[in-house]
């Protein structure tokens, strides 16, 4: 049996018949209510049917009043649970992931939608930042609603049937705002130094550990890096990964935002990040890229994933390739 093919157990007890790992995209999918409905469950009986060991839904967002895109999935309080017990069952035998997450500042303007940051500092994205509001800088208070609403959604996503979460701590997002520099720039215990930026994800871990049964799955998703100078890095990402610990089953590698979309395939040519394997080049192929490569706590080596970003063409082994977005791809496309 080959290694890709063999079980894998994890930290928490949960084996899964492969390595094989259906990644997050980010899929916009929401029906009334902002609930899942047929369409999602039809999508997720063709993924379950691919045999993966792990299948990871695209984010879920934590907060009715803060969605990336206007098609994202809530859980919260006031959710009903039974279109999620449906899409938790959808892809059969195949267990199901949710990943769940708040997109602080990376809102649309336009939308009304709540944009919340560690600090008041709008999203630099070139010509496209004035799709983007300038955040309210979060409170104490806020802060501590935040880690509320992830315990809450796990807690939910556990009732409906999911086998764990994946807490999204990449991409630009919520958590991934407190742990970058160029954003968060608090003096209190939420900023500062790296162990004070990571503050938040360590106790939303806490929160939703505290909420669901032994048994149940959690993860972390994590940029390696923001491909931003000055910013989050590799160094900073293996040290939350140390503090991560024991309290996660295993933690998926990405990287970019909003601000950086490095693994979107819109990225400026970086020969030294590629030549590391972290920037894979993009492909034409469906659905939006959650992107990562999943390292279980066991130490197997990581997998190169290749992801690509919906609605762009890559010429592959032409210098100055740059992704080429459709006629009405109009902002950066936010990812799983």
């Amino acid at each position: 049996m080959s290694l890709v093919a063999s079980p894998l157990t994890l930290r928490s007890g949960i084996t899964l018949q492969n390595r094989i790992v259906k990644a997050a995209m980010e899929e916009q999918l929401a029906g009334a209510g902002q609930q899942p409905d047929e369409r999602i469950e039809r999508l997720y009986r063709r993924w379950g049917a691919g045999g993966a060991g792990l299948v990871i839904t695209g984010h879920v967002m934590v907060d009715r009043r803060a969605l990336a895109q206007p098609g994202d999935i809530v859980l919260d309080e006031v959710s009903e649970l039974e279109p999620f017990r449906r899409w938790a069952s959808a892809a059969g035998t195949a267990p199901v992931w949710m990943q769940i997450n708040h997109p602080g500042r990376v809102v649309l303007r336009d939308t009304g939608a709540l944009a919340l940051a560690p600090s008041a500092t709008r999203v630099n994205a070139g010509a496209l930042s004035s799709l983007y509001p300038v955040p309210k800088p979060m409170t104490v208070a806020d802060i501590h609603e935040v880690i509320e609403r992830f315990a809450t959604t796990a807690f939910l996503a556990q009732e409906a049937g999911f086998a764990g979460v994946e807490i999204h701590a990449a991409h630009g997002y919520l958590l991934s705002q407190f742990l970058s520099p160029l954003v968060n720039s608090r003096d209190d215990e939420w900023g500062g130094s790296l162990e004070n930026r990571a503050r938040l994800l360590l106790r939303i871990v806490e929160a939703v550990r505290g909420r669901v049964r032994s048994g149940f799955g959690v993860a972390v998703k994590l940029n390696s890096a923001d491909f931003q100078r000055g910013g989050f890095d590799i160094d900073d990402a293996g040290r939350v990964i140390e503090w991560l610990g024991d309290r996660v089953d295993f933690v998926e590698l990405s990287g970019g935002s909003v601000e950086a979309l490095a693994t979107s395939g819109a990225h400026r040519r970086r020969p030294h990040a590629r030549a590391r394997g972290v920037l894979p080049r993009s492909r034409r192929t469906p659905g939006r890229p959650g992107g990562g490569a999943a390292h279980a706590h066991r130490r197997d080596p990581p997998q190169r994933d290749r992801r690509a970003r919906p609605r762009s063409r890559v010429r592959p082994g032409r210098r100055g390739d740059r992704a080429r977005p459709g006629p009405r791809a109009t902002a950066p496309l936010a990812r799983g």
